[in-house]
């Protein structure tokens, strides 16, 4: 079974790496561990982005999560506290540096085994994939085998899913259909080889490999919030409206995200 290797950063002070600039990483850490952006950052972890990978139908993948070595006491104690039943998580502490370059190391020494093939995968802090993803994941590359063994690298995209909105009135949201987003994009790299998923910005991915697209059903929810780091800046805005009971049983079908656990989180501010 190939090892499937997941990577999030939870407001990790990166040199670069950032849409919304900072003079100093001084100030971009007072930015990311202000309490108020942390509050919302962790209440959108707890409650979208864990518990689908809870709930995953195959267990068997490794998650790395990496924070910035100054984070603070009370927040690493949460982080460890929201994650302890995960034997998937491994949480890890470094200190700022080129974002894209630690990333890389940092996937490349998760790799137990080198002489086999690896599977890779981003995620947000704030998104959630299909209960399913990982299964999806491993079983796409097992089907496409002779076109992995052909190339250093080979991705899989699911490209249907959900923008939402999160809050005390619970879930609004939109179907999407958006090619090669960070959620439920996969890559499967070769063995022996040093390529990481973190090689390649995830839009443009398919300029440096095969990309195997899968029109599924929704694969992912992409969050819209206050601190996106990337609608920092004027974005076109999107539509959403609530979802009816109907909708909701299917957020907690396919994602494990119950529209009644929003409410009460956000709703204690």
């Amino acid at each position: 079974m190939l090892q499937a290797i997941g990577l999030c950063r939870f407001s990790y002070p990166a040199l670069g790496g950032f849409q919304v600039e900072h003079e100093t990483i001084e100030e971009r850490i007072a930015y990311l561990y202000e309490e108020k952006r942390l509050e919302e950052r962790f209440q959108l972890f707890e409650t979208v982005a864990l518990p689908c990978l809870k709930a995953q139908t195959d267990p068997n993948f490794d998650l790395i999560i990496v924070v910035g070595n100054q984070f603070p006491k009370q927040h690493m104690d949460r982080m460890r506290d929201i994650t302890a039943g995960m034997p998937q998580v491994q949480i890890q502490e470094h200190e700022p540096a080129k974002q894209r370059e630690r990333m890389k190391d940092i996937m490349r020494a998760a790799r137990r085994d080198k002489s086999k093939p690896v599977l890779h995968f981003r995620y947000d802090d704030d998104d959630a994939v299909a209960i399913d993803f990982v299964e999806k994941l491993r079983e796409a590359a097992e089907d496409t085998e002779g076109l992995c063994d052909k190339h250093r690298a080979v991705a899989f995209d699911w490209h249907k899913g959900y923008v939402a909105e999160f809050g005390a009135d619970g879930i609004a949201a939109v179907e999407m259909d958006r090619l090669h987003y960070v959620a439920s994009l996969g890559v499967r790299i070769q063995a022996n080889d040093g390529l990481t998923i973190m090689n390649f910005a995830h839009e443009k991915i398919n300029k440096f490999m095969p990309v195997v697209s899968y029109p599924d059903e929704q694969m992912w929810v992409r969050s819209h919030n206050g601190f996106n780091d990337s609608r920092q800046k004027k974005v076109k805005p999107v539509s959403v409206t609530p979802l009816t009971g109907e909708q909701e049983l299917e957020f907690v079908n396919r994602f494990a995200i119950n529209a009644d656990v929003i409410r009460e989180t956000f709703s204690k501010g």
